[in-house]
């Protein structure tokens, strides 16, 4: 029996739904979270340790363009993550569940963290 279906085997020209992407964005901003962490937990317990390692942390923050990108990267992550469990959260609340009003709440979302997300990086940079 021959399968007649269309085969599209091209991932670049498939177009998501706001949807879709928002929510795969919000399970690929929980795993950096996750990452991200680890050097938050280092970075405060490095800083706790005495007033020298606190200074030197601090200097390492002002001065270097990786540190402040890593760490606006980690915030930025945890603000989208935020943001997006927000929008899931109201959604299990009854919500948004048509088809439009969900595509509404995640274009909302998107907007939102997107303008929290710029102001992080104002704020740390």
């Amino acid at each position: 029996m021959k399968d007649n279906r269309p085969v599209n085997l091209d991932l670049t020209t498939i177009q998501l739904p706001v949807t879709a992407l928002t929510s795969i964005l919000h399970r690929v901003s929980g795993v950096a979270v996750f990452v991200g962490l680890a050097l938050i937990i280092y970075l405060f317990d490095q800083a706790s340790a005495s007033e020298e390692s606190f200074l030197a942390i601090k200097e390492c923050i002002n001065n270097s363009f990786l540190t402040r990108l890593a760490l606006w990267a980690v915030v930025s992550a945890l603000l989208f993550h935020t943001v997006m469990g927000v929008k899931h959260l109201i959604a299990d609340l009854g919500f948004g569940e048509t088809i439009e009003s969900g595509k509404r709440a995640s274009t909302i979302a998107l907007a939102v963290a997107v303008v929290l997300i710029l102001l992080a990086g104002v704020w740390i940079w």
